[in-house]
């Protein structure tokens, strides 16, 4: 993976992680460029397989691409930055600290990606403060289609 993609990939992102939106200039552990459909499966290193996405996401999705909703308790595709709007899928609690899931998707991406860990809710609290949470707008840019 070369310097100019992963630097194009943090920039299209708008250099937050795109599952649980926290921002890479205050970030403990390292971010990558997550491979949405996994090399091991066959994905490319193309832009549009991959992911701006923070070291805690990225340990939790590995190579899944499915995990169980877990309300329906069936399969459900994860969360694909590329081609899946973010706010079709997910929502902010009223206090906006938690990532609501609202379908099969959501709910297992949430579960699956963990993106409601409690030091990730404690970190969104004291972003709130810093003026840096929620996002201001979607978790990633609206991609043009």
């Amino acid at each position: 993976m070369t310097e100019a993609l992963r630097a194009q990939v943090r920039e299209r992102a708008g250099r937050r992680c795109e599952y649980c939106g926290y921002p890479d200039l205050i970030r403990s552990g390292p971010f990558a460029v997550e491979h949405i459909q996994p090399r091991s499966a066959g994905g490319s290193d193309d832009l549009e397989n991959t992911a701006w996405s923070c070291d805690h996401c990225n340990g939790h999705k590995a190579a899944a691409t499915q995990a169980i909703d877990p309300v329906t308790g069936t399969m459900a595709p994860l969360y694909n930055p590329r081609r899946d709007v973010w706010k079709d899928h997910f929502l902010w609690s009223d206090d906006t600290l938690e990532i609501i899931g609202k379908t099969p998707t959501g709910r297992a991406t949430v579960e699956r990606l963990k993106l409601n860990r409690e030091s990730t809710v404690e970190a969104r609290r004291l972003l709130e403060v810093w003026g840096m949470h929620p996002p201001q707008a979607e978790i990633r840019p609206i991609r043009r289609r």
